[in-house]
């Protein structure tokens, strides 16, 4: 895929953000869109930054050792900062010291045993790392994601987590061949958050990180505010998937 193509598929997407924006009354300035770059060429994603994305997404920690430093020499050698990076991935206990190297951003964290590991991590590495609390809102077996039950004791546990900033919920429901079958479990996701706000560091939780290639629309309806786009953005991905395991 040319690099015109890229930028044209951004620039599209960025449209389609501010009109779904318009229709729930908020300002297209408030959701970040994030390219997710799972098995995708440096090629396409050094294109898509070019075009003006800030922000991408990878799952495999393993994938992301290879490609980020890359990338990031890549853009430098022609003067472009590189992009915030965030994990949205499944992620391992034995990965979190790598993963607090590599992103800006943890959106997967669903459970306190991997908490107590990344405020370890962080804490060893001088620095203060963004996360969001991943629920489960379609009760799907072996997905990632706490029960929307135990959410409240997750955080209440966060609060012993100096390194680690919680600033809100991400969510992958389970697909649907209608984006407005997954309209109530976006809407779950937010009830959930705002429910929590009165809580001890719930007053942090204002980001919800929910929606796809496929939905995102409808979640920006139900109050996104992040995207995490994929296939829409740079394509079907094209690298053979030997760092899915994790």
């Amino acid at each position: 895929m040319s690099n015109e193509a890229i930028a044209t598929r951004l620039a599209a997407l960025r449209a389609r953000i501010a009109d779904a924006a318009a229709r729930s009354g908020r300002s297209p300035e408030t959701i970040r869109l994030v390219g997710v770059s799972k098995r995708q060429p440096l090629v396409r994603i050094a294109a898509a930054v070019r075009a003006g994305l800030d922000c991408i997404g990878e799952n495999y920690v393993q994938e992301a050792q290879a490609k980020l430093p890359k990338l990031r020499t890549e853009l430098e050698r022609h003067g472009i900062d590189p992009p915030r990076c965030r994990f949205i991935g499944q992620l391992q206990r034995n990965k979190a010291g790598a993963a607090v190297e590599l992103f800006d951003a943890i959106e997967t964290l669903d459970r306190e045993r991997l908490g107590a590991s990344l405020e370890r991590r962080a804490a060893a590495a001088g620095r203060t790392l963004e996360v969001l609390l991943q629920v489960d809102v379609s009760g799907e077996p072996g997905k990632g994601g706490c029960a929307p039950e135990a959410l409240p004791s997750l955080l209440a546990a966060s609060q012993q987590w100096p390194q680690l900033r919680v600033t809100g919920l991400m969510a992958i429901p389970a697909p649907a061949d209608d984006p407005e079958q997954l309209r109530p479990a976006f809407s779950r996701l937010r009830e959930l958050r705002d429910s929590l706000q009165s809580a001890p560091g719930g007053e942090s939780l204002t980001e919800l990180s929910m929606g796809m290639s496929a939905d995102f629309e409808v979640a920006i309806e139900e109050g996104a505010t992040s995207v995490r786009i994929g296939t829409a953005l740079f394509g079907p991905r094209s690298i053979s998937p030997h760092a899915e395991k994790e």
